[in-house]
């Protein structure tokens, strides 16, 4: 799902049909294939540019917070699309991977966010941020920067819509639990939001898809861009409205969002390779842990916490996509030289 979220992020022609690996290129849509790489490559460069933007001229865009939600939900629609109901058929033929990845998901990233608030010394409201982060479920690009990495295309868009799928029960709780000692957490309102912003435009893309799939097929290779723009939307909104609080603590949310990122990519390996995975599937698994639908965790804690606490999600917004990048292209390389 690309929207930077699961809309283009791979191509269907793989994800669908794979298992344990992805199959050539070449059997994808080549013009959903094309846009999918070309959006992948270019959103870390209109991300970084969008929130340079909204940091340094905050003013024209500091209206824009209620449009928040409805452009998150327009990501989830879109994610929605892109999915078909063979695509959780992962789960019955082969669900130790798929509930390893969860459970790592929900398990590795939280506590990492918790561990690395500790660590800083993070005050309360960057602190609740960044376990929210954390909390949120499988990151928006994480399906196409695993199809660029060679990592298991199926299993990755498989983990990253179970994981939104039960977003709306896992946030909450672990938010309540882990954060709670820092801010006080409306786990009920917080659940309603989730499924209001993520379930409900999921699962209705999903019913599109399913009863119009030539509409949909005709409008795939555009909905990359559309996630791209209603991403970068997203992040310039939650950065005009928090420009201040991002000089007075720019480097210390920016640590923050580099040691819990890069240490999901490298917990989230190294998990799947106690359990003796293929080496595809590991790929998968670290960047399903390591990328987090921080978009959403910017919008959920900006309505339900101190708009300080929106800081982590918004700069993990653009740190993971550039990282993620990087990572693919390193795997990539070391794929190619492999054969």
């Amino acid at each position: 799902m690309v929207s930077m979220s699961s809309t283009p992020e791979g191509p269907h022609g793989p994800h669908a049909r794979s298992t344990t690996t992805i199959e050539p290129a070449g059997t994808a849509n080549p013009a959903e294939e094309r846009s999918a790489r070309i959006a992948v490559t270019l959103f870390p460069l209109l991300i970084l540019a969008g929130g340079a933007v909204a940091l340094f001229f905050p003013a024209p865009f500091t209206g824009l917070a209620p449009l928040i939600n409805p452009g998150l939900m327009l990501i989830m629609f879109g994610m929605g699309l892109t999915l078909t109901l063979p695509d959780f058929s992962l789960v019955v033929r082969q669900p130790l991977p798929v509930l390893l990845g969860v459970i790592a998901q929900y398990v590795i990233m939280p506590l990492l966010g918790l561990g690395v608030a500790t660590l800083l010394g993070l005050p309360p409201a960057l602190a609740a941020g960044v376990i929210l982060v954390g909390c949120a479920p499988g990151g928006t690009s994480s399906n196409v920067v695993t199809y660029l990495a060679k990592g298991d295309v199926a299993l990755s868009v498989t983990m990253t819509s179970v994981s939104t799928l039960i977003a709306p029960i896992f946030t909450p709780l672990l938010t309540l639990w882990l954060a709670g000692q820092y801010l006080p957490v409306a786990a009920g309102s917080m659940a309603v939001s989730i499924v209001q912003i993520v379930l409900i435009p999921v699962v209705l893309g999903l019913i599109v898809r399913t009863f119009a799939p030539r509409w949909v097929a005709a409008i795939l290779p555009a909905l990359p861009w559309v996630s791209v723009l209603a991403i970068t939307f997203v992040v310039i909104a939650v950065v005009a409205g928090s420009a201040e609080a991002i000089f007075s603590a720019g480097l210390l949310i920016l640590a923050a969002v580099i040691l819990h990122n890069g240490l999901g990519y490298l917990v989230g390996y190294g998990a799947a390779r106690l359990f003796g995975l293929p080496i595809p599937s590991r790929r998968t698994m670290a960047i399903e842990v390591g990328m987090q639908n921080s978009g959403l965790a910017a919008g959920l804690a900006k309505t339900y916490f101190a708009p300080e606490a929106a800081l982590p999600g918004a700069v993990f917004s653009v740190w993971h996509n550039v990282s993620g990048a990087i990572l693919a292209a390193i795997w990539r390389r070391s794929s190619s030289r492999s054969h």
